[in-house]
């Protein structure tokens, strides 16, 4: 940097020793300080020290060069508002440049930075920091002081995990995660409730975060992690949602409540394991995009994929209309049976199919929750989060619809005989409750692919389990379970996940590496010795192909 402007601020400029009929008014020099200098996309190795004579700088830009670090003299610019170093080859940053008071701006993407100062917190006006493309492994703590932060940019780092103090950034709207490690999100995050923007894309991430306070969510963006199971729940918290962007996970099933999300503008689900589509997805209002390609969808031609969205969201209308019941069979809702007033939400039941009374803490489902139904078909039914001691008799009033039911997180203890009525089940949830088994009747449940027994009692793999043929997915997680029958699981030849993790399984039979057909066997956290933790982690193929190894020819 020629020397001449580190020096601007104090010597005359040679115009006025040529030319001295300036006046006062003209004499500009004398007037004001230089406040912003760029000097971007040149090939300076280094900062002079001299930069502190510019003392009423309020933007310093220095991007794209080669510098690979910074002068400590920075710390006395104490007008700083913008600082740009983005794009150099800085392995670390002076502790002085923690000393800049009025910091609203700083750049530091695509440098070499494995660490960021601890002190980085103290820069209490910062708004925006992009630290993206560095080699960063972690975060400091002290950001959690960073409360007037708006725009935080953390992708393409080596991050693991983010620190759950970030979620005291409460003005925080965009926030960048993306190509890091991250499996998952800490759940302090969702009281965020300034977010806005959320990018989680290329991490390894297995479900959808939880967001209950992110009231203002507009865009989420998850593809290309590994993602298996929309949870109903979490999506329902997003009413705000314009953009959802799950593609290239493992997602195979979309649950009915995607319709809540009224404000959706995009969905973008390609390249998925989606086999079926709740048709209520055609009355998404605002819907403009949305992309199934690369789904094994069922009941949807691969031509009409390629009509583009509007004819997609036709089609699926239509088919509302095949399902729905006649004109002489729909009760009338006025509007003086607001939903929001009675306690069931009627409107859910007729255009969601959808029968909800769930997080209500109620030991028994009231009697009007079902007389609401009427002659609607119900498809859904989500009584999850109650104290439930035993499965609603009236269950059996919705078995010509009912094909998912939701019953997590109760007190149930054993399943009575009207479940198993209900034949056109597919969907089966009963985590978290206190089942120790599951009775033969169940056989009749001939349709079942999903069933969650996660979190319950059981200390034996449910027999009846082995002769439903249709089931695609087991969660049997967080249980006691000792043991598994290799060759009946091979009956069920529809079998790709099952998930045994943190039960109590002393050994893994070989001949469970003949189940060929599964994609996701998880069996982390029991107490058996082999297979060992290394071959475990990766992945199935390897897990099943070791097994067969171990078979004894």
């Amino acid at each position: 940097v020629p020397e001449h402007v580190w020096r601007i601020n104090l010597d005359t400029p040679e115009e006025a020793q040529q030319n001295l009929s300036f006046g006062a008014a003209d004499r500009w020099w004398e007037q004001t300080d230089l406040t912003k200098l760029i000097l971007a996309s040149n090939k300076l190795q280094s900062l002079s020290e001299d930069v502190q004579l510019l003392p009423a700088l309020t933007m310093l830009d220095v991007h794209d060069n080669q510098l690979a670090s910074l002068p400590s003299a920075l710390g006395q610019l104490e007008n700083l508002q913008k600082l740009d170093v983005s794009h150099n080859q800085l392995r670390s940053l002076p502790e002085e440049l923690l000393q800049l008071p009025r910091l609203r701006s700083l750049l530091l993407q695509h440098n070499q930075l494995s660490q960021l100062p601890e002190g980085l917190g103290q820069l209490l006006s910062l708004e925006e920091l992009d630290v993206s493309n560095n080699q960063l492994t972690a975060i400091p703590c002290s950001f959690a002081l960073l409360v007037n932060l708006v725009r935080l940019n953390l992708a393409c780092n080596q991050l693991k995990e983010l620190p759950a103090d970030l979620s005291a950034m409460k003005s925080l709207r965009q926030l960048d995660c993306t190509k890091n490690y991250l499996e998952t999100v800490p759940p302090k995050l969702a009281t965020m409730a300034s977010l806005e923007q959320l990018y989680l894309r290329k991490n390894k991430l297995r479900s959808l975060p939880e967001f209950p306070s992110c009231k203002l969510l507009k865009e989420l963006h998850a593809g290309e992690n590994q993602i298996e199971m929309l949870n109903a729940e979490n999506l329902k918290q997003l009413s705000s949602l314009c953009v959802l962007e799950l593609r290239d996970n493992k997602i195979k099933a979309v649950p009915e409540e995607i319709t809540l999300l009224q404000k959706l503008e995009r969905l973008d689900l390609a390249n998925n394991d989606i086999s079926r589509l709740p048709y209520t997805l055609g009355n998404l209002p605002q819907l403009k995009f949305l992309a199934l390609e690369g789904n094994p969808l069922r009941t949807i031609r691969r031509d009409l994929l390629q009509k583009g969205t509007q004819e997609l969201l036709k089609y699926l209308r239509s088919k509302i209309q095949d399902d729905a019941p006649g004109p002489n069979e729909e009760p009338p809702v006025t509007a003086m049976t607001l939903p929001s007033q009675s306690k069931v939400n009627v409107l859910a039941i007729t255009t969601l199919k959808l029968l909800e009374y769930s997080d209500k803490q109620a030991a028994e489902i009231p009697e009007v929750v079902f007389d609401a139904v009427g002659s609607n078909p119900v498809a859904t039914v989500n009584f999850s989060k109650n104290q439930l001691r035993e499965i609603p008799p009236r269950l059996v009033d919705l078995k010509d619809s009912v094909c998912d039911v939701s019953l997590g997180f109760n007190k149930i203890s054993s399943i009575s005989s009207e479940l198993c009525l209900l034949q056109k089940l597919t969907h089966l949830d009963l985590r978290n409750n206190v089942l120790t088994d599951l009775p033969e009747e169940m056989e009749a449940l001939k349709k079942l692919h999903t069933i969650n027994l996660a979190f319950n009692r059981f200390k034996v793999f449910p027999s009846v389990l082995y002769h439903l043929p249709a089931l695609e997915t087991i969660l049997l997680s967080n249980n006691q379970v000792g043991s598994i029958d290799p060759v009946q699981l091979k009956g069920l030849d529809k079998l790709g996940t099952l998930d045994l993790q943190n039960n109590d399984l002393l050994q893994v039979p070989p001949e469970l590496g003949n189940c060929e057909n599964l994609r996701s066997l998880l069996l982390e956290g029991n107490p058996f010795r082999t297979p060992r933790a290394a071959v475990l982690a990766k992945g199935t193929a390897a897990v099943l192909e070791y097994l067969r190894s171990r078979i004894p020819s």
